[in-house]
């Protein structure tokens, strides 16, 4: 006897797609050279009351041949400069979140360079789980392209942060100590601003690490 899905009650599993040629049109429209949105997330997630210290964060997406990947999406979520999210679910206790910082963005790398960008401020450290350790100031990314068939979520410490970096509980998980640099950030100066520099890199040699959530 054969036990199929609905024999045993459960729905069949939806097939996987990946995200496609169109998902610049229907998600960074103006990317694609569609305005059809009023106001487009962009890439800045700061205004000028916004607190805290500018930066500029930036890299590149390899694949596992090492060539660019000029199409992919990248979305950033981030605490504020007080380590706190803008969301009502972060429960953090003697933290308000700062009214003028969206802590969230999204862009596509560049058709041309393969780069992507946020103009963005420096993170807080934030409160572990259950107020356990607080974890380094970071970044979550997650990525999209066509060829992925789940989005690829990790995270962009800064290269700044030794000390807490050596403390965060997440980068502690992970067992390889070169396997971490694959997310940490160099920092580096442009006419001013504060710029860390992440590449990031789907398979191979170098290959960024990837969180399961």
């Amino acid at each position: 006897m054969v036990l199929t899905p609905d024999a045993l009650g459960y729905l069949p599993e939806t097939p996987s797609q990946t995200a496609g040629p169109y998902v610049h049109i229907g998600l960074i429209p103006r990317q694609a050279g569609f305005a059809i949105f009023e106001a487009d997330l962009g890439t800045a997630l700061v205004t000028p009351e916004t607190k805290g210290e500018r930066i500029r964060v930036e890299g590149r997406i390899f694949d596992g041949t090492g060539a660019l990947v000029r199409d992919a999406m990248v979305e950033l979520w981030q605490a504020d400069a007080a380590g706190r999210y803008a969301s009502p679910a972060d429960q953090q206790g003697g933290k308000d979140a700062d009214p003028a910082f969206r802590g969230w963005g999204r862009t596509g790398t560049d058709f041309a360079t393969g780069l992507w960008f946020f103009d963005t401020i420096k993170p807080g450290p934030v409160e572990g789980r259950r107020g356990h350790r607080l974890m380094a100031p970071h970044l979550s990314l997650w990525i999209t392209a066509r060829g992925i068939n789940l989005g690829l979520h990790t995270r962009l410490y800064f290269g700044d942060e030794e000390a807490r970096n050596a403390e965060d509980p997440v980068l502690n998980i992970i067992e390889q100590p070169e396997r971490r640099k694959t997310l940490v950030a160099r920092r580096e100066e442009r006419d001013g601003v504060p710029t860390y520099v992440l590449d990031i890199r789907l398979q191979g040699e170098g290959e960024t690490v990837f969180f399961d959530i």
